[in-house]
Order: C-alpha cells, then sequence, then structure tokens
C-alpha cells in the first residue's frame, strides 16, 4: 500500500542525512541563493530547507501536507533559526503572494495526480524574477539498470510491479517542460543530475534502511517478506565487502516568473 505520511512510525522517515555536494553543485549552476527567501514545498523532514540555508538562504519556509512530517522537519531543524515550518498544501501553502524568491519542490510532483494547480500556486508565490525549482525523476530516469551505485534499480528487477507503479506516477520530460508556460512561466529548461542518496558503511547499514523502508515510498507497497527477498537479491549483486555509495539520477526543471 502506498506511504502514509501521517502514519507516526513514518514520522522520520524523510530525516537522518544530508544533501550531497552532487545537489549543491547542481543547484548553484541555476542560481546564487545568498540572500534569498526559499520556499520548500513538500519538505519532508527538512533535508534540503537545511541545505538551501547552507548554501547562504536569508531564510527557508518548509511546507508540507503532512503535520507528521512538518514536526519531524522542526525537529531536525531546531538549531536553525532561519527556517520555519507550516502544514500546507502545495496548491495552497499558505503563503502571501509574491513573498519568495524560489520555489523548491523536490519529490513532490509524482505524488500529484495534475500539476497545474500546483504550478499556479508557485507563481503566485514568487516575487517577479523568481525562480521555480522542480526536483523529480522521469520514467527514463527510473528504468535505468540496477547497479552497486543504482541501489533503486534492483527495486524493480526483483518486482517489475513497482516499474508499473512508479512509471504510473513519473512525468516525461516533455510534460513537465511544457506545463510550466502554460501558468505563466518562461525560459524553462531542464537538466539531469546523479545525486548521491547516502554513502553507507558497509552493506548491513544499507539493509537496514530497505528493511525501515526509509526515504523510499515505493518500497511500502512491499511486505515484510518482499522486502527480505530484495535485500537477498542486492546482496548477490552487489560485490561490496566496504562502503556502498549510493546514487539515483534525477531531472530538475526550472524556470522564471516574468518580471
Amino acid at each position: 500500500m502506498p506511504i502514509n505520511f501521517n502514519d507516526e512510525r513514518n514520522k522520520f522517515t524523510y530525516t537522518g542525512r544530508t544533501a550531497d555536494e552532487s545537489w549543491t553543485k547542481a543547484i548553484l549552476s541555476l542560481d546564487n541563493p545568498n540572500g534569498l527567501r526559499v520556499a520548500d514545498v513538500g519538505c519532508g523532514g527538512g533535508i534540503y530547507s537545511r541545505a538551501w540555508l547552507a548554501l547562504g538562504a536569508r531564510e527557508v519556509v518548509g511546507v508540507d501536507s503532512s503535520p507528521n512530517m512538518i514536526s519531524a522537519a522542526a525537529e531536525n531543524c531546531s538549531d536553525l533559526s532561519s527556517v520555519s515550518f507550516q502544514v500546507g498544501d502545495a496548491t495552497s501553502t499558505g503563503l502571501t503572494e509574491s513573498s519568495v524568491d524560489v520555489v523548491f519542490q523536490r519529490a513532490l510532483i509524482h505524488h500529484l495526480t495534475d500539476i497545474r494547480p500546483c504550478l499556479e500556486e508557485a507563481i503566485r508565490i514568487l516575487k517577479p524574477g523568481g525562480k521555480v525549482i522542480i526536483q523529480d525523476r522521469t520514467p527514463d530516469d527510473i528504468a535505468l539498470p540496477g547497479s552497486s551505485e543504482h541501489i533503486r534499480g534492483y527495486f524493480f528487477e526483483c518486482f517489475p510491479r513497482l516499474l508499473k507503479i512508479e512509471s504510473g506516477r513519473r512525468r516525461t520530460d516533455e510534460a513537465v517542460l511544457s506545463e510550466l508556460p502554460t501558468v505563466g512561466f518562461e525560459h524553462a529548461e531542464s537538466m539531469t543530475v546523479w545525486e548521491t542518496r547516502k554513502v553507507y558503511p558497509s552493506k548491513d547499514e544499507l539493509f537496514e534502511d530497505i528493511r525501515q523502508r526509509k526515504g523510499r515510498s515505493i518500497l511500502h507497497e512491499l511486505s515484510g517478506s518482499e522486502i527480505e527477498s530484495l535485500i537477498t537479491l542486492i546482496d548477490e549483486r552487489v560485490y561490496a565487502s566496504g562502503e556502498i555509495v549510493e546514487k539515483d539520477q534525477w531531472t530538475i526543471w526550472h524556470a522564471t516568473k516574468p518580471r
């Protein structure tokens, strides 16, 4: 069954790691966040809210529809004074019109049946000249085979039905690019990036993350016994006695609100 973000057991599923330098480089290639006000929409546990502040953002407002996630994000970022979190929907954030310089949406749009209302809200809260940055996976991204770095590919090798589920909720690069101008954005472009998700000291730590389904909503479609079958397959495929550097390919779309 799909992940329940409001289940207390899933409260910290999107915390416990930091954004990697590979992500930082990708974002800096698009804009200089120094001094900007950023809305992290669909912020989950606040991993990327912290990352935006580290890049120099003046203030970050994290928005998520799950009170559970907002609580986790607030705990995760309790040491930071320039970040706040509030419950809100991607289509109704509760933020003031023309109040932010950047709207960041990571791993959000695949949870939405229609992205246009979400984009309309993004352009509403952006200042003129502000930028929307969307990070998600396309069908091409998820179809990449498994490897010692691309662990996610083994999910679909082991359970092909997951690929059908995953493909059904992913949009093509072209679909997102064509949607952005319909709500008023201009200069829409996209790029792909391999982001290091996490470095595990050994397989054991990776397997424990998989058992906990940590940060992997698709694994909530599997039973406990199926999770163990997946771990067995990965153990057979990945020949590593030391650390494992897990990476995923993402597509990043960006566009600008006219001045």
